[in-house]
C-alpha cells in the first residue's frame, strides 16, 4: 500500500501531466498539509498567520514605499505570491502575482495601536494575500506607529522570518521605480522553490515506512484530546480571546534545554488537564532539505510528543525518548496521525498544547529607510491551540505561555504557567 506522501505524489503528478495552469500549480510539503488540515478542521475555516510587529517613530513610515517594497519582495519569493488551494482533491500552492495590500485600519474613538491590530488580525480572509502589511498610526503623533507583518503560516516557517525582514529592509531602501525581478530570475526562483518542495517531499516519503508507522503508532496510542472544547460564552465580553504570562530565566549556554522543556510543558498540561491522560502537544521540527536552494518557504515539521500528565519520569527518560522521536521526526505530521488512529486512539489531530523556539540572536532588526524598528509583542490575540508555549533565546530565556479563554479559565491557566515556570527555574532567586 503507498504511504500518504507517495499518494500525495501521485495526484500531484497527475495534475502536472494533466497541462492544467501546471506553471502556476506548485506541490505542497508535509508541513503545509497539516495546515491544510489544521483549517478543515476550524469551523470557521481560519488560517493559521504568523505576524510581527515593529514600532516606528511616528510619520516614519513612507505608505507608498512600502507597498513597493513589499511587492517586490513577494516578487521574488515564489511562497510569498502564492496561495494555498485544494484542486480535484490536492493540495497544492496557486502562484499568482506578487499583490500585497498594505492595510490602514481605522482606529475606533480611544483605542489604542494594539487594539486596532487584534481587530484587523480577527477579520483575516483566508483567500487573500499570504504576505499582508498593517501600518496603523497614532492619530495625535504622540506615541509610536506600529507595522505589522503578517504572513500566511503555510508560506512561510520560523527560518524564513528573519530574511523577510531583512530583504523587506533592503526592497525600501532601492529607488522607488526599481522594478520587479526579470522574467528569467523569477522563472529560476520558482524551479528552485518547486525543486526545494520535491526535495522535500522525497525525503519524506523516504521517511513515510511502515516502520516509522508502526514507531508513532505505539509512541501515540495512549495520545488523547484532553482540552474541553472551545465555548465562546466564557469570555467576559470586553476580555480580550487569550490570556497570557511570561518569565525570564537564566539562559542555558547557547543551547536551548528542549528534553527540560518538554517536561515543562507535561507539568503545565497536568495542571490545566488533570493527572491520568495522555496530551498531545506539538513542536516545529526540521530544515530545508539537503541540496535545495534556501527559499523561502514552510518545510519544518510538527512532531507529537505525548505528554502522559501522570508523576512525569526522570528527565533523562525524556530526553532518551525526545531522541528516539528525533530519528523518525521526518515522518509527516499527517502520516502520524493515520498511524495514532490505526492503533486505536481516536485522536483526529487537533493538539492540546504547542511548544515553539526562537532564537533572537539570528533576527536582523527591520530598518525602513534608515530608521530601526523596534520590535514588539501584541498580547490577546486569538491563539489555535488551548496552550501555545513559545521560548525565546537570547542573553537570557523568555519563556511565554498564552491560552485561549474560550477553553481554559485564568486562575488555572496561571497555576500552569507556575508549574511550568516552576519545572525550569534553577535553585535559588528566579529572574521575573
Amino acid at each position: 500500500m503507498l504511504s500518504i506522501t507517495s499518494q500525495y505524489l501521485a495526484r500531484y503528478r497527475h495534475l502536472a501531466a494533466a497541462g492544467d495552469r501546471t506553471g502556476a500549480l506548485l506541490p505542497v510539503t508535509g508541513a503545509q498539509r497539516r495546515f491544510v488540515l489544521v483549517r478543515s478542521l476550524d469551523p470557521t475555516g481560519r488560517p493559521d498567520v504568523v505576524p510581527m510587529f515593529f514600532a516606528f517613530p511616528s510619520g516614519t513610515v513612507d505608505v507608498e514605499r512600502l507597498r513597493s517594497a513589499a511587492r517586490r519582495l513577494a516578487a521574488r519569493h515564489t511562497a510569498l505570491r502564492s496561495r494555498p488551494a485544494v484542486v480535484r482533491g490536492t493540495p497544492v500552492l496557486v502562484a499568482g502575482e506578487p499583490e500585497v495590500p498594505v492595510i490602514r485600519p481605522t482606529a475606533v474613538p480611544g483605542e489604542r495601536p494594539a487594539d486596532t491590530l487584534r481587530r484587523a488580525l480577527a477579520t483575516w480572509d483566508p483567500h487573500g494575500s499570504p504576505l499582508r502589511l498593517f501600518l496603523v498610526r497614532d492619530a495625535g503623533g504622540r506615541a509610536d506607529d506600529v507595522l505589522a507583518v503578517v504572513l500566511d503560516h503555510a508560506v512561510c516557517d520560523g527560518r524564513s522570518l528573519a530574511r523577510i525582514v531583512e530583504e523587506l529592509g533592503v526592497a525600501y531602501a532601492e529607488s522607488a521605480d526599481a522594478g520587479h525581478p526579470a522574467p528569467e530570475e523569477s522563472e529560476a526562483e520558482l524551479s528552485a522553490y518547486r525543486e526545494a518542495v520535491l526535495l522535500q517531499l522525497a525525503a519524506e516519503e523516504r521517511a513515510d515506512t511502515p516502520e516509522a508507522a508502526a514507531y508513532w503508532a505505539d509512541r501515540l496510542r495512549a495520545v488523547r484530546e484532553q482540552a474541553p472544547p472551545p465555548r465562546p460564552e466564557r469570555v467576559p465580553e470586553g476580555t480580550l480571546p487569550s490570556g497570557s504570562a511570561e518569565a525570564r530565566l537564566p539562559a542555558h549556554d547557547d543551547t536551548v534545554p528542549f528534553p527540560e522543556l518538554l517536561d515543562a510543558c507535561r507539568a503545565a498540561a497536568r495542571a490545566l488537564y488533570g493527572p491520568g491522560g495522555v496530551v498531545p502537544l506539538g513542536y516545529p521540527w526540521g530544515g530545508r532539505p539537503t541540496g535545495a536552494e534556501p527559499v523561502i518557504g514552510c518545510f519544518l515539521n510538527t512532531v507529537v510528543f505525548p505528554a502522559a500528565t501522570g508523576h512525569g519520569p526522570a528527565p533523562e527518560v525524556t530526553a532518551d525518548a525526545w531522541w528516539d522521536d528525533l530519528d523518525r521526526a521526518d515522518a509527516p505530521f499527517d502520516a502520524v496521525v493515520s498511524a495514532a488512529r490505526s492503533a486505536g486512539s481516536g485522536w483526529t489531530g487537533r493538539l492540546d498544547g504547542l511548544l515553539t523556539v526562537d532564537d533572537d540572536r539570528r533576527r536582523p532588526p527591520l530598518r525602513l529607510g534608515g530608521v530601526e524598528g523596534r520590535e514588539i509583542h501584541i498580547d490577546g490575540r486569538a491563539v489555535r491551540a488551548p496552550f501555545a508555549v513559545s521560548v525565546t533565546q537570547g542573553a537570557e530565556l523568555r519563556v511565554r505561555m498564552v491560552w485561549d479563554r474560550a477553553v481554559l479559565d485564568d486562575g488555572t491557566a496561571n497555576e500552569a504557567f507556575e508549574a511550568l515556570a516552576g519545572t525550569l527555574r534553577p535553585s535559588g532567586p528566579a529572574v521575573d
